[in-house]
């Protein structure tokens, strides 16, 4: 990683959402630039509250994140080709890191088929990949609950699989006490 990209500014803002009967259902967290992790995650099934979680990193841990970013190559991608926004959901990915500033918005993405599926498949997939959520249980009630108690299993077979919402996870896990099922 370039010594300009380590000590540059740095943010990233994720979210993944949809309104359909239960309301505004999403999750989003942000990377700011003062070191703060802030996390939301919304679900009105059963009448769930919001989950709001704020921690300060360290560098070494923002440096962990720069490199997820530099070495997923998202910086170099495009979203004019990708799927736009449908009733389904969206997913909104913006990164500041050094003198680049890149913002996509998609539709949320079910499988591996919706990415080969697109006009640009290559792209979507690093996207795919960099923001997934193994298992697929984005279900915030699930998510809300254990909140990867167990790191996500591509990170035992590749520590640089490492994807954002599991970083994230296993950094509120580690902040934060978890109430048990």
């Amino acid at each position: 990683m370039a010594a300009e990209e380590e000590s540059g500014e740095f943010y990233l803002r994720y979210y993944v959402g949809h309104k359909g009967k239960f309301g505004h259902e999403f999750l989003e967290f942000e990377f700011r630039p003062d070191g703060k992790l802030r996390y939301a995650n919304n679900s009105n099934y059963k009448n769930d509250t919001m989950i709001r979680k704020e921690v300060f990193l360290t560098p070494a841990v923002l440096k962990e994140c720069r490199r997820i970013i530099t070495e997923s190559e998202i910086m170099k991608e495009d979203d004019n080709n990708w799927p736009e926004p449908d009733r389904v959901g969206r997913q909104e990915l913006e990164i500041v890191m050094g003198n680049e500033h890149i913002s996509f918005t998609t539709s949320k993405i079910g499988s591996l088929v919706d990415v080969q599926s697109s006009k640009d498949p290559e792209g979507l997939r690093i996207f795919y990949y960099l923001v997934q959520m193994p298992f697929h249980a984005w279900n915030p009630t699930v998510a809300s609950s254990v909140v990867y108690l167990i790191p996500c299993a591509h990170a035992y077979t590749d520590p640089r699989m490492l994807d954002l919402k599991c970083f994230v996870f296993s950094l509120i896990s580690l902040h934060f006490k978890i109430k048990p099922i």
